[in-house]
């Protein structure tokens, strides 16, 4: 990738200057980044589309990421202790440009930084490329919609998008519990609090449970990643709110294990419970395009219909959930990732070999 227009001046450690370090971030965001890359050994690289490129720059020193880190950590008591920094998550924003999901890590005894590049608007469903039937579980007044699939496959902007939905159309109270902030939800018809973990309140189970008596409509939890979280988000969508969250998990069949492992301890009617309280699950994947800029979604979509709940109950003598989203395609939007993908490349939005690539991944 070309260096451009970055000034390095005369400087030895010229990302100790936040002016550059923005400079290069405006360059990789230009580029159609979407994630930066800064580690010791090797110059600054990006991620445009699926393939990581580097900046023709000189590789970075130990001292270079650390004075990047120095940028992105507000917390003193971070920074005090540098040195021994293991991992930390956070966001950087630059005015007029947008906000960064920021991870710092050290690798051989060396700092290093990815940052996600979060646009600077909160992107709509449309432009996203989402099923329809996201405004429709945005509408929901009560239950639990999760959104899933690897990392970097789009989780955190579909939530968000349905978090806008709900903000434009409807009269609500959001709290929103991240790790970090992403996007940022300005009110307009509902009243948005958004709360980060490690800033606002300590831990997503501390937060959720707080939630609960700060008379919410719709609680987004960023991840569930433990049994307590899970156990407090499905007493909150049984008690009558409408809980979104997200999970790394790569389709419907292994999130519907992967929920049971984490509800296991919680009694011998867990799957009557998820049977009740569950509104519906997308599992996203982002292919390349066939044009050759960007990425499309494709979405695996179970809705919550009476059957659906039933063979969730009783998965025994029930038609199996891949069964229910292949026939329920035309009455309630439901579709496989076969389905999805198969749609993708007949209408050309991606090439036959992806597609081809995706069925056999």
């Amino acid at each position: 990738m070309d260096d451009g227009e970055l000034n390095l001046g005369s400087l030895r450690n010229p990302y100790l200057t936040e002016a550059y370090f923005q400079q290069l971030l405006q360059k990789a965001v230009v580029a159609g980044a979407r994630d930066v890359h800064l580690k010791v050994g090797q110059p600054p690289g990006a991620r445009v589309r699926s393939d990581l490129i580097f900046f023709r720059l000189d590789p970075l020193t130990p001292e270079n990421t650390e004075a990047c880190a120095r940028h992105l950590i507000y917390d003193q008591a971070v920074l005090d202790n540098l040195r021994t920094l293991k991992e930390y998550d956070t966001s950087y924003e630059v005015p007029g440009l947008g906000r960064f999901r920021v991870n710092i890590y050290r690798q051989r005894s060396s700092l290093a930084i990815v940052m996600r590049v979060v646009p600077d608007q909160v992107p709509t469903l449309e432009e996203l490329g989402a099923p329809q039937v996201c405004k429709m579980l945005a509408e929901k007044e009560r239950g639990m919609v999760l959104c899933v699939g690897a990392a970097g496959n789009g989780k955190s902007s579909t939530l968000a998008a349905m978090i806008g939905y709900m903000n434009q159309n409807l009269s609500r109270h959001i709290v929103t519990i991240e790790d970090p902030i992403e996007f940022v939800h300005r009110d307009q018809k509902c009243s948005v609090s958004q709360r980060e973990v490690g800033h606002d309140t300590k831990s997503f189970a501390s937060a959720l449970r707080a939630a609960l008596r700060q008379d919410p409509d719709v609680i987004h939890v960023g991840e569930i990643r433990d049994q307590e979280t899970m156990k407090i988000a499905l007493e909150a969508a049984e008690t009558g709110h409408l809980v979104l969250s997200t999970l790394h998990t790569p389709d419907v069949a292994r999130t519907m294990n992967r929920v049971m492992s984490l509800m296991e301890e919680q009694g011998s009617d867990v799957r009557e419970r998820l049977g009740d309280a569950l509104q519906g699950i997308i599992a996203q994947r982002l292919l390349p395009r066939a044009e050759g800029k960007g990425v499309a979604l494709a979405a695996e979509v179970l809705i919550a219909t009476g059957s659906v709940k039933e063979s969730i109950r009783r998965p025994q003598g029930n038609p199996s959930l891949k069964e229910l989203m292949t026939g329920g395609a035309d009455m309630y939007g439901m579709q496989t990732f076969e389905m999805a993908i198969r749609q993708l490349a007949g209408r050309r939005i991606i090439s036959a070999e992806v597609a081809k690539a995706a069925l056999s991944g």
